[in-house]
């Protein structure tokens, strides 16, 4: 670090008139510091390449010829490029204030119409950039800070950005971003433009209403399986802003929800409006089973608990390793990613929530009179026979066991029982099933017992979620016991429906509480 005599390390004098001072956010290329112009006697924020980051300087100058094209009140000012330690360094508007991801950290979550009124400023950042043929790719809560004084949310760190003629930090065969954060289309090694922004924008929603990214798992590969191919359910606590956060985070970007649309609802929602849904905007069929939010407490929506999840969109292999996640302030995440072949522990199945394990408790071993199925000890307190080479996976409330081609899938779910018990419980699934599933038909729900204790059976065929998927028949069981409601269903490829009632009998045969 070049120093100036008397000054002290950290404090020096780089361009000629910026003092550094205090760090106040890193990443996996540097740092950015407090700073003073003492030519013009204003502070400013100065981001400097570590020397052993590995960071191409030209990295650099990229990032502010992007923010030099774009003029807006929440898109970071860059003000200066100046050398530090023979690299380039870039001098920025200081906004007085942590980030989102600060105040997530900290425990503080928006209300839904602080979050819409986030939501409408990023939104228009991001307008202000696409029309200027600039996609972020980065949009993430560390990347917003927000004034402490005005409120006001700025979009920085285009350090990723891409930008027509320019060259970016793609090359073949790597994937760089913040995969929680990142569209579907890209994490597939799909073209990219606006729309993929914008499901990230749907995504930090979820995490500024909530506390955490809808697609936080405890591995890369979880994460990318999640973004893929798992049910996307805004939580309840979003309120109004559910309708636009399913659009946003609708996997096809042809009918992913659209920046016009997006900023209507959004202003109804700061407004503290119900906003209206688009025709074109994704159900909850296609991205849940639940058309209004997931409650998670007894007297919960029936239909939010009984469904099979789904895959959506084009099956890409993935790869299942990482090249390098580095986690901070300024973070650029990199992974590669491999499209020749299969990726581990990331087959097509449903789910959503912050942890999704891909082996369960137990080495498998057969279960008794069940050729081709597995016995499992779950951590959520069962044990219960599954398909083999079915992959583990959770929202937090029910559990999944998919198998590898994404063709069976096994759900169980747990809860306090609802009002209406078991029979209830099915009857009103099958009421909102036209609204619910895609081609709703051939449904039936009958009374009847399980084990001698209080239960009800729905069995119906849809659409599935896509027309390459086709069809899908799906059967489900739940029964009462106390004052607990057991809930097991499957489902499986039309055409093979026997296999669905056979992986659900043999679920419900084994299926076995801790403790008995």
């Amino acid at each position: 670090m070049s120093n100036n005599g008397s000054e002290q390390a950290g404090h020096e004098l780089i361009g000629g008139r910026y003092r550094l001072g205090e760090r106040i956010g890193q990443g996996g290329m540097g740092v950015v510091r407090r700073a003073t112009d003492e030519l013009l006697g204003r502070p400013v924020a100065v981001k400097t390449l570590a020397l052993d980051s590995g960071a191409d300087p030209a990295d650099a100058l990229r990032e502010a010829r992007v923010v030099a094209r774009i003029r807006h009140p929440h898109v970071i000012v860059v003000h200066d490029v100046v050398e530090h330690d023979g690299l380039p360094a870039l001098v920025m508007e200081l906004v007085d204030g942590g980030s989102l991801a600060d105040r997530l950290a900290a425990g503080e979550v928006l209300s839904p119409r602080e979050a819409a009124r986030l939501g409408l400023d990023l939104l228009d950042a991001l307008s202000a950039a696409h029309a200027r043929h600039v996609l972020h790719r980065d949009v993430k809560p560390a990347n917003v800070l927000l004034e402490k004084d005005t409120g006001r949310a700025v979009l920085t760190d285009f350090g990723i950005a891409s930008l027509p003629g320019a060259t970016t930090l793609s090359r073949t065969g790597v994937f760089i971003g913040t995969p929680e954060y990142t569209a579907p289309e890209r994490m597939q090694g799909g073209d990219a433009g606006p729309a993929s922004d914008l499901w990230s924008l749907g995504a930090l929603l979820c995490a500024a209403a909530t506390g955490t990214s809808p697609f936080r798992r405890d591995s890369i590969g979880a994460v990318l399986h999640a973004i893929v191919y798992e049910e996307i359910r805004p939580s309840e606590r979003m309120g109004p802003l559910v309708p636009v956060v399913r659009g946003l985070l609708e996997r096809d970007p042809d009918r992913r929800l659209g920046a016009a649309e997006a900023r209507r609802m959004l202003a109804a929602c700061a407004a503290g409006e119900d906003p209206e849904p688009v025709a074109y905007a994704p159900t909850a069929r296609e991205t849940g089973p639940s058309a209004a939010p997931v409650p998670v407490t007894a007297g919960a929506d029936p239909a939010a608990g009984t469904t099979e999840t789904g895959r959506r969109g084009r099956t890409v292999p993935l790869v299942a390793t990482a090249v390098a996640l580095c986690v901070a302030a300024a973070t650029v995440m990199v992974l590669r990613a491999v499209q020749d072949g299969p990726a581990t522990g990331a087959s097509p199945s449903g789910s959503r929530g912050p942890s999704a394990a891909s082996a369960p408790a137990t080495a498998p071993t057969p279960a008794p009179g069940a050729s081709g199925y597995r016995e499992v000890a779950d951590a959520g307190g069962f044990t219960v026979s599954v398909p083999y080479g079915a992959l583990r996976s959770t929202d937090g409330e029910r559990v999944f066991y998919t198998t590898g081609d994404g063709a069976v899938r096994v759900g169980i779910r747990i809860r306090p029982l609802p009002p209406g018990g078991a029979l209830g419980v099915m009857r009103s699934s099958d009421e909102s099933g036209p609204k619910d599933y895609p081609g709703y038909r051939d449904a039936t729900v009958e009374e009847t017992t399980h084990q001698g204790l209080p239960a009800a059976r729905w069995e119906f065929t849809w659409s599935g979620f896509t027309p390459a998927e086709g069809a899908r028949h799906t059967v489900d069981v739940c029964w009462e016991r106390g004052s607990i409601l057991y809930d097991l269903w499957a489902s499986a490829p039309e055409g093979r429906a026997d296999e669905s009632r056979r992986a659900l009998d043999t679920a419900l045969d084994s299926f076995r509480t801790t403790g008995g």
